[in-house]
């Protein structure tokens, strides 16, 4: 699959071929998560050619500020990968922390690549594999973060290992759910949702301007709906249209733009281009929002961009670092304020962190930066 990860990485806008990262998040769990990380890295970097960064998002009792960071990176970021590990383990620290917001929001402007258990998330349902396969669960469904809806129209439970053969004496195929398993599955689903299907070694890329899907790999993509199959094989590209005719259902709306969304995406154009005080503006006015998961992880995100300009001693403190220090402040104090606890000791322990230091007392907050 090597080239076919070049290819995709060509489609990565020109000029943010540095914003790559990959979500260590599916296998967190694991005691060898580092060796796996190294694993993926080494991948990238010698067979594919390209320096991906890890994006630390273990557990959703990860601290604060390092939520903030892994949330940061993501909605900084132009192509992010996941890969093996637990589907359902993903999905609970994503769902949970504000991450599938983020990476609903990268494919706005970039590429997303999910593999083996992450590719389980992508559609409006996820198979709970270790749950039903290794521990015995009865077949169900867990809500997957439905990306694939929500950019193409088409709902659809995403499983890849579709061919999957190891069983050898019983069947291991659609992700070690064999047919009877699969059966049980599909019958649960919504009359207007089907299974889309992804063999061992192959991928499907998702043309979002033009909305075609291009097989590529060894196998090919299956849609299968209410005891219909249609195959696609690999080096051949299909419609989004052709794909949900041939399952029988229609496209769901692809609009669900939210104003927490725009404001935030807003928000970082003017980070980008520099607009310190309509930036800080924007940030306050976000402050106001009532808060959902999502809206927190926001909010969280910025002000972590915004503490990692204020650390750099190399920008001038007094005409760029201090509207932005002295803003954060005054969100720490609407926090606590309206009792935001976790929120206010966020800012002050990811300020510190980046050498900002804080300073309360009866007269307020002030702050400096601490030169090493």
């Amino acid at each position: 699959m090597v080239t076919p990860h070049q290819q995709i990485f060509r489609l990565v806008p020109e000029g943010r071929g540095d914003s790559s990262v990959y979500l260590d998040t599916s296998f967190g769990f694991q005691e060898n998560a580092d060796e796996i990380s190294e694993r993926i890295e080494n991948y990238f970097q010698n067979s594919v050619g390209t320096k991906v960064i890890r994006t630390r998002l273990k557990s959703v009792e990860d601290s604060a500020a390092s939520i903030a960071e892994a949330l940061a990176a993501v909605r900084a970021a132009y192509w992010v990968f996941a890969g093996p590990g637990s589907p359902t383990y993903a999905l609970d620290v994503w769902q949970h922390t504000g991450m599938a917001a983020a990476l609903a929001d990268v494919l706005d402007r970039g590429v997303i690549v999910f593999a083996s258990a992450a590719a389980l998330t992508a559609g409006t349902h996820t198979v709970p594999v270790y749950e039903i396969y290794k521990v015995g669960a009865s077949p169900s469904w867990r809500q997957g973060m439905d990306l694939l809806s929500k950019v193409t129209g088409l709902k659809a439970a995403v499983i890849p290992h579709f061919d999957n053969a190891e069983g050898g004496t019983h069947d291991t195929r659609f992700c070690y759910m064999g047919e009877r398993r699969l059966s049980l599955l599909e019958e649960q689903l919504p009359a207007d949702t089907f299974i889309l299907g992804i063999d061992e070694h192959t991928g499907v890329r998702i043309d979002l301007d033009n909305q075609q899907a291009h097989v590529f790999g060894r196998g090919g993509m299956t849609v299968r709906m209410g005891g219909r199959i249609w195959t696609v094989p690999a080096g051949e590209t299909v419609s989004v249209a052709d794909i949900a005719a041939h399952a029988g259902t229609r496209l769901a709306n692809v609009n669900v733009d939210s104003a927490e969304g725009l404001n935030a995406q807003h928000l970082e154009e003017m980070l980008e281009s520099g607009r310190v005080n309509d930036a800080v503006e924007a940030l306050l006015n976000l402050d106001e929002i009532d808060r959902d998961i999502d809206t927190r992880a926001v909010v969280h995100a910025l002000i972590t961009r915004l503490g990692q300009l204020a650390a750099n001693p190399r920008v001038d403190v007094r005409s760029i670092v201090g509207p932005y220090v002295d803003a954060l402040l005054e969100a720490r104090q609407l926090a606590r304020k309206n009792k935001r606890w976790d929120e206010a000791d966020s800012i002050r322990d990811r300020l510190t962190e980046l050498k900002v230091i804080i300073k309360d007392d009866a007269a307020g907050s002030s702050w400096e930066i601490e030169l090493t």
